[in-house]
């Protein structure tokens, strides 16, 4: 960078007064128009501004200044997540913009550097993001951890009725009863996040309000075990999320959407992880698409593992990790339990080596790729009895992850 011109700028933290900046530039570098703004519900920009402020408040955000004027940012969303079935601290990355004139400066690697010993400092072992480039971010040390499924059936293959002891009721998305299921839902469910009010803020933040409807599933005991979000136009019943408890729930909710029928033509939606529709119907011959949604990063590698709930104690092993930009991720990380099942790390090598990126480690502890995998795509150094021991102690359960930030 030139040193003239990096002398003009100043990186610091983001105040409540640069607000207005702060919303100017995510407008500007993701094109957000008035019209988007008014479709989401917002009467125009000024309130949506204002509606962004909570985020602004809570989260910790870091800006490039030139004089006084924002011209590049990154924010630090505080979020909390569950990693089979272990709560998390995560640092949720948004807020990602740098004006086009001052680009390939350097200046957005600066920022993640800011940011990441920022949650390392805040003990966020962990950061999600939404990626507008992955390649981008992939070369920054984050990787894919969970996927999209978009599906569309026809009214003809919706599933035929179930019997089921419980009752449908529709109720706004504000009841309780929603808040209560998707909590229980998020406890059990890998990579899920653990929704507090702002996060439920954010989660209906450019949804028009005229399209929100929650279907809640009760048993034969009154307890509310599922939850779907949709809306209907033009003959489309829109799913925007489902989720459930038990198969009782998901059935008893698909007799809902079933009961349609007559009304819509087609039936659209997501499935928030790699788990395929079509499998779980009569007629299996439906459009479905797959797509990567979210990326993860360990911020701080000894403390994740220290932390990770490992399925089960196995012989020592140690990781030899290679980070772009984290440079305390790089080393080596000796795995080793004793007889209590304690886990200990050194920097030591002990046992078997395994060779990896941060970013193929994250991957792996996500269980986005299983470790046989990784190792035959060659993404992973190691021998045959290594990966046995990988599998045999990273819990498979495939991340779930239907938030937006």
């Amino acid at each position: 960078m030139d040193n003239d011109f990096r002398e003009q700028l100043v990186l610091k933290p983001v105040g409540e007064e640069y607000l207005a900046q702060y919303d100017e530039l995510l407008s500007y570098v993701f094109q957000v128009t008035e019209s988007d703004i008014e479709n989401s519900g917002y009467e125009n920009k000024r309130e949506m501004v204002r509606a962004k402020k909570p985020v602004l408040e809570q989260s910790k955000v870091f800006g490039w200044f030139q004089e006084d004027h924002l011209i590049s940012q990154i924010a630090i969303y505080p979020c909390e997540v569950n990693i089979h079935g272990k709560l998390f601290k995560m640092g949720g990355i948004t807020g990602v913009g740098t004006y086009p004139e001052y680009a390939n400066h350097g200046l957005m690697k600066d920022l993640i550097e800011t940011a990441l010993n920022q949650m390392r400092k805040d003990q966020q072992w962990i950061s999600y993001l939404y990626p507008y480039n992955i390649p981008y971010y992939r070369r920054k040390g984050w990787e894919i951890m969970s996927d999209k499924l978009s599906f569309k059936v026809k009214d003809t293959q919706l599933p035929k009725q179930v019997d089921v002891p419980g009752i449908v009721e529709r109720k706004d998305v504000n009841d309780p009863d929603v808040y209560q299921v998707y909590h229980e839902f998020a406890l059990n469910n890998h990579g899920a996040m653990i929704r507090k009010e702002l996060n439920w803020e954010e989660y209906w933040r450019f949804e028009n309000e005229e399209e929100r409807i929650a279907a809640i599933y009760y048993d034969a005991d009154k307890k509310a075990t599922g939850v779907l979000f949709y809306w209907i136009s033009d003959e489309v019943f829109h799913i925007k999320e489902m989720f459930y408890l038990n198969q009782e729930a998901r059935n008893g909710l698909w007799n809902f959407i079933s009961a349609h029928f007559s009304m819509v033509y087609w039936v659209k939606g997501d499935i928030f992880k790699n788990e395929p529709l079509s499998f779980l119907l009569d007629d299996s011959e439906i459009t479905e698409t797959i797509a990567p949604f979210f990326m993860a990063r360990i911020v701080d590698v000894k403390e994740f593992l220290l932390n990770y709930p490992f399925a089960k104690p196995v012989e020592p092993f140690y990781f030899v990790v290679d980070d772009p930009i984290a440079e305390w991720n790089n080393g080596i990380f000796a795995l080793s339990w004793n007889t209590a099942g304690k886990l200990t790390i050194s920097n030591q090598p002990k046992g078997k080596r395994i060779r990896l990126t941060i970013q193929t480690l994250t991957c792996m502890l996500m269980n986005y790729r299983r470790a046989a995998y990784l190792a035959r795509i060659e993404r992973l150094e190691a021998d045959k009895k290594a990966i046995e021991l990988l599998e045999t102690t990273i819990p498979d359960m495939e991340a779930y992850f239907s938030d937006y930030f």
